[in-house]
């Protein structure tokens, strides 16, 4: 039986294989691009306008957020959380100067029922 996901935690898949697949298609294109020219950071620019990467990292950054925002949500009415409350606060508040943090408590936060 599959586990049910929420919003938060399918929108941030969905995001992360389109993030995925257009990285693919970029480094494609780069490789494409070093064969016949020198690739600048302008060449590099457009590549990455073109390829629909910078599109497709900056939704994979919203799905992020909704996806952490949504699990501190949904802490918040654990038990573990209330016991923990210290340092889970601490994981959060670090979540933007710390992208270990960050990567982990989006692990976590893809492991809530």
């Amino acid at each position: 039986m599959k586990p049910i996901l929420s919003k938060a935690q399918l929108g941030y898949m969905k995001a992360k294989t389109k993030f995925e697949d257009k990285s693919k298609v970029l480094e494609k294109r780069i490789e494409e691009a070093a064969k016949v020219q020198e690739v600048t950071q302008e060449v590099m620019e457009t590549l990455v306008v073109e390829t629909g990467f910078h599109e497709a990292f900056n939704a994979l950054r919203d799905a992020e957020n909704e996806l952490i925002d949504w699990s501190h949500m949904t802490m918040k009415h654990e038990k573990t959380y209330k016991d923990n409350k210290k340092a889970i606060e601490d994981m959060y508040a670090k979540l933007n100067t710390d992208p270990q943090m960050r990567a982990r408590i989006i692990q976590l936060a893809m492991k809530v029922r």
